[in-house]
């Protein structure tokens, strides 16, 4: 195998197509492209994207506030799988260093939008329950002046 390990976050099904990707990114970087741009579609769904094509799953996540980041990491599977599997401007059949910086983008999408919040809500977790209740008092006070 090669490309780095998936994100542990990520689900069996996402991991399953990541893991085929690693599997065959020696002998066919656009197939492994391709998978990957169907991986982060099914990441964006289980984030509760709505629409019917990835772009508009895209556009309903960056509606919720997505990170500019994370959107253009998205965006980058998105077009480069798309453009691996149908004729268009950028051609990767021999460019495994491309298909490769792929698999990072997709770990770094699992990391920002499934490790962090499980990991701040694990800590935050922690505080105890009279503080928290005194933390989402304030909080609602502060919206509610907004």
């Amino acid at each position: 195998m090669t490309g780095p390990s998936p994100n542990p976050d990520l689900s069996d099904d996402v991991q399953r197509d990541y893991e085929e990707a690693r599997r065959i990114l020696d002998q066919s970087p656009r197939g492994a492209a391709a998978l990957l741009r169907l991986a982060v579609e099914k990441v964006c769904i289980e984030l509760g994207a709505e629409g019917g094509t990835i772009d508009q799953r895209i556009a309903s996540l960056v509606s919720k506030g997505l990170p500019e980041e994370v959107q253009q990491a998205l965006d980058a599977v998105r077009v480069i799988g798309n453009e691996a599997v149908h004729p268009g401007q950028v051609d990767i059949r021999d460019d495994r260093d491309t298909a490769s910086k792929l698999f990072e983008l997709v770990n770094f999408i699992a990391f920002d939008r499934l490790t962090r919040p499980k990991q701040i809500a694990s800590m935050y977790s922690m505080i105890p329950e009279g503080k928290r209740k005194a933390i989402d008092a304030r909080n609602a006070k502060a919206r509610n002046s907004e």
